[in-house]
C-alpha cells in the first residue's frame, strides 16, 4: 500500500501535535493534496529556491519543514521573484509541503529538546509554559460482554492517560432501563417492552483535544444503537508542554567555556556571547529560533545563560546589565538539527514505502569569513 501525503500529515501530528502550536502560528499542509502519493520525502528547516530546484530534479514529492514558505499573505506570485517563483515550481510539480513551526518548538523531542541535548543539559523542564492541556471525563455505559471492546477502542485514541499510566479506566456494574421505538432495532429487548439489561458505567479521562475522535471510536464497536454517555469538565490539571528549555550542566563552567562548548556542539566556527567570559555557568536556558522575548523568563528562572538566537546590540547589553549572560547563536544552526531528529522518526514510522532523508541543501543565508 502506498503512501499518501495523509499518511505523513498524520505521523507529524504525532511528533508535532498542532494544539502546541502558538496562537496564529501559520502550520499544518501548505500545498499539496492529501490524497497523493509520496515516495520521496525531505524534512527541511526551510524551502528557498534552491531547496526546490533540487527537489524538482532530484523527484521529491513532499517537503516536511520547520518554517512555513506561506507565512505571510501573497497578494501575487510573479514568477521574475525567486521565492515566488519557487512557489509556482512547487504547484507545477506536484510537491507538497508542510509546516511544523512552533508546534515542533513546544513538542516533547522537538527542537528545544534536540538543542538541549547537545548541550548536555539535564533535569530539564520548559523555559515557558505555552500549552495546558485540559482533561474531560469520558462515561459511556454498555453491556458487560462489550466492555472490553468499548475499553480498548476509548484507549488506543489516547483516553485514559494519568501521568506515566495508560489505560487507566473505572468500571461499576448496574442496571439500565430502556423502551425500544417502533422504528427502532434494538441490540437487546423488543420494541415497545421495557427492558431491564445488566450493564457497566465504564469512565476514563480523555485530552480534550482528542475527545472527538475517542468518542468516534468508541460508538463504531459499541453494540447499542443509541449509546448513553456523559461528558464532564474536570478541574484536574492535565499535562503541560512549554516553548524552551532550562536545565543543568553536569560540571560548572566558565561562560567562555561553555560558549566554546556551545560552538563545538552545532559545528560552528565562531559564536557570539555576551557577559563576564569568566562567570559560573551551571544552569542553562535554551531557546530555538528568535528568542529575546525570553529573556526576561530565562532570569527569572534562575538562568546564568540563554542560548538562543536573533539578539540585537541593545537586548544582549540589558540582559548584561540585568544579570544573565547570552549566547547568539546562527537561527539556521541552532534549529536545523531537529530536521535529522524528524527525518528518522518519519522514516520509522512509515517504513520502507517511502525515502525519508534530510534536504541535502545548505538554508543558512550567513557566511563565515
Amino acid at each position: 500500500m502506498d503512501i499518501r501525503v495523509s499518511d505523513v500529515i498524520r505521523e507529524m501530528e504525532r511528533i508535532a501535535p498542532k494544539h502546541l502550536a502558538l496562537a496564529d502560528d501559520r502550520i499544518g499542509l501548505q500545498l499539496g493534496d492529501p490524497n497523493a502519493v509520496v515516495k520521496r520525502l525531505w524534512v527541511a528547516l526551510e524551502v528557498t529556491p534552491e531547496l526546490v530546484t533540487r527537489a524538482v530534479a532530484e523527484g521529491v514529492d513532499m517537503v516536511v519543514t520547520h518554517h512555513a514558505p506561506l507565512y505571510r499573505p501573497l497578494s501575487q506570485v510573479d514568477w521574475s521573484q525567486p521565492r515566488q517563483r519557487a512557489i509556482a515550481e512547487l504547484v507545477a510539480h506536484r510537491i507538497s509541503v508542510f509546516a511544523a513551526h512552533t508546534n515542533l518548538d513546544v513538542a516533547p523531542g522537538g527542537v528545544n529538546d534536540v538543542i538541549a541535548k547537545r548541550l548536555d543539559l539535564v533535569d530539564q523542564e520548559p523555559l515557558d509554559i505555552t500549552y495546558r492541556t485540559r482533561l474531560k471525563k469520558l462515561v459511556v455505559y454498555t453491556p458487560a460482554a462489550s466492555v472490553e471492546a468499548v475499553r480498548q477502542a476509548l484507549c488506543d485514541k489516547g483516553a485514559g492517560h494519568i501521568g506515566n499510566y495508560s489505560h487507566c479506566t473505572f468500571a461499576a456494574p448496574g442496571t439500565g432501563s430502556f423502551v425500544p421505538g417502533d422504528d427502532t432495532h434494538p441490540y437487546i429487548g423488543e420494541a415497545g417492552k421495557l427492558e431491564l439489561v445488566s450493564e457497566v458505567r465504564l469512565e476514563t479521562v480523555v485530552p480534550e483535544h482528542l475527545l472527538g475522535e475517542v468518542v468516534s471510536s468508541m460508538l463504531a464497536v459499541h453494540p447499542y444503537e443509541e449509546v448513553a454517555y456523559d461528558v464532564f469538565d474536570l478541574a484536574l490539571p492535565g499535562a503541560s508542554f512549554g516553548i524552551g528549555r532550562i536545565g543543568q550542566l553536569s560540571v560548572t563552567q566558565t561562560l567562555a567555556e561553555f560558549a566554546d562548548r556551545a560552538r563545538l556542539a552545532f559545528g560552528l566556527p565562531h559564536v557570539r556571547y555576551a557577559g563576564d567570559p569568566g562567570r559560573s555557568v551551571k544552569t542553562v536556558a535554551v531557546l530555538g529560533g528568535s528568542g529575546s522575548g525570553w529573556i526576561g523568563k530565562a532570569l527569572m528562572a534562575g538562568a546564568d545563560v540563554l542560548v538562543t538566537a536573533d539578539i540585537s546590540h541593545h537586548q544582549a547589553a540589558d540582559a548584561v546589565h540585568d544579570g544573565i549572560a547570552v549566547i547568539d547563536m546562527p537561527h539556521a544552526a541552532l534549529e536545523a538539527p531537529v530536521c535529522e531528529e524528524v527525518a528518522t522518526r518519519l522514516q520509522a514510522a512509515l517504513g520502507s514505502r517511502v525515502t525519508v532523508k534530510t534536504a541535502p541543501v545548505a538554508v543558512d543565508p550567513w557566511r563565515w569569513l
